[in-house]
């Protein structure tokens, strides 16, 4: 599945810069009243024809110290004008949502084998949405600020000035800020997305006039809460046969996650043993079968390449899918999602927590019990028994869970850390049924639309 990885992260690299110095060609196309010409992608280079638009360029966040936020959004391949709007966010802390998510994820591209061009992603969620793409916090990607200071980011700044940064946006699509609102990503974007929602819920309880439209909220394989998350993973290696029973008693007995200060010397030999132990499987897809350095691991490479200096900016640093520059406090890790993802909730946004079950660094188990663990807080009841949800007539795509009528957590059967990227068919069906206010059928014999 990866052996191609590098020729197509540096075509990710290329396309992604070309999104920043693409200008106006020329051509004659279709503008809804309020869209920036100014940020039209008219074309990128070896991309096939298609009939949606592209859109791509800055946003200031802080005018004052030159901070601004870049971002990629695609309309929908049918009827975009009735279609409803999800945000994307990469987590990291550090990744960019453009490299990342736009092109090598749930984007409607991705990079030819040959590294040369473009072809189309025929599971891109444009299918089901218009997609909105951002390189959050400033630091990641593109995005930047004067302000060197400004790289020392927390989890509160990045979801301040995403608010910001989708207020003065709907400036510029006007148009979409009457649209159904999604609210997704995966990994750290646990953070990202409940916090962001948070400050989007409250900024709506507080205004007169303009409020955002959150219609739900979807994260995959997310970090929400460390201690647990961090446990289970070597619970997962070891029911997958990955560590020995002896490591794995002693990472159960020996390691205090919560309090990180506290690890024994014993906790610590175990866990350098079992990083041995592991040392030949991508943690992030436990069923691969070669050698090959994990998504994110490859993905920094990206910074041996051609250094990318963003056309309005001219940034004197390497564009890299991962940030090597910001300083993102480590201790914004431990924040504990769930009072977040309650009090979202009770806001009535439906929140689904999905997980590719190839994935041993944010394993289900873990997403499973704290969903559960949610459920309870919120005394809800199971609306939907745990069960198999079908995918294309009688293939399983994953096991789901309902509670409350707004609570849900579904498995992707075969996916990894980055599910769309692993199983972009099971994953698009999902994400369809989850901007349509749908269930995952529980039957094998439903017919399945998109």
């Amino acid at each position: 599945m990866f052996q191609n990885m590098e020729s197509r992260r540096a075509v990710v690299v290329t396309m992604v810069v070309v999104l920043v110095t693409v200008q106006w060609l020329g051509y004659t196309i279709r503008f809804a009243e309020g869209y920036p010409e100014e940020d039209l992608v008219v074309k990128l280079p070896g991309q096939p024809k298609v009939g949606f638009r592209q859109f791509a360029g800055y946003v200031d966040v802080d005018s004052e110290n030159g901070r601004s936020l870049f971002y990629y959004y695609v309309e929908a391949v049918k009827e975009p004008d009735t279609k409803p709007l999800t945000l994307w966010l990469n987590g990291g802390p550090g990744c960019s949502s453009v490299g990342g998510g736009a092109f090598t994820e749930l984007g409607p591209f991705y990079p030819t084998g040959d590294g040369r061009g473009l072809r189309l992603n025929s599971m891109s969620w444009n299918k089901a949405s218009n997609l909105l793409f951002v390189e959050s916090p400033a630091g990641v990607g593109w995005s930047y600020s004067n302000r060197s200071s400004d790289y020392n980011a927390r989890d509160k700044s990045t979801a301040n000035d995403m608010l910001v940064f989708l207020l003065r946006w709907f400036n510029k699509f006007p148009e979409l800020k009457s649209r159904d609102l999604f609210l997704t990503g995966e990994s750290y974007a646990g953070h990202y997305i409940p916090q962001l929602a948070d400050v989007i819920l409250s900024y709506n309880s507080r205004s007169s006039g303009f409020k955002f439209n959150v219609k739900g909220i979807a994260i995959g394989n997310p970090l929400l809460k460390l201690d647990r998350d961090v446990a289970a993973a070597y619970e997962y290696l070891w029911s997958h046969g990955m560590i020995s029973d002896e490591v794995r008693l002693t990472i159960m007995t020996q390691c205090d996650f919560a309090n990180p200060k506290n690890m024994s010397n014993a906790c610590i030999h175990a866990i350098v043993d079992s990083s041995i132990l592991t040392e030949y499987i991508n943690s992030y897809h436990v069923l691969l079968d070669v050698c090959y350095p994990s998504i994110v691991q490859q993905e920094l490479r990206l910074k041996k390449m051609n250094a990318l200096h963003a056309n309005r900016t001219r940034l004197p640093y390497e564009w890299t899918m991962c940030s090597n520059r910001l300083n993102y406090s480590g201790i914004d890790g431990y924040i504990d999602m769930l009072p977040i993802l309650k009090r979202i909730i009770q806001n009535q946004p439906p929140v689904w927590i999905f997980s590719g079950d190839q994935d041993s660094v944010i394993p289900l188990q873990s997403s499973r019990t704290l969903v559960r663990e949610l459920a309870q807080d919120l005394n809800f009841k199971t609306t939907v028994p745990y069960g198999a949800w079908f995918h294309k007539e009688q293939v399983v795509g994953g096991w789901v869970t309902e509670y409350g009528n707004l609570l849900t957590f579904a498995t992707v059967r075969g996916a990894a850390h980055m599910v769309a990227y692993a199983e972009p068919s099971r994953a698009l069906h999902m994400f369809s049924s989850f901007v349509s206010g749908r269930r995952l059928p529980n039957k094998p014999d439903l017919k399945i639309f998109y």
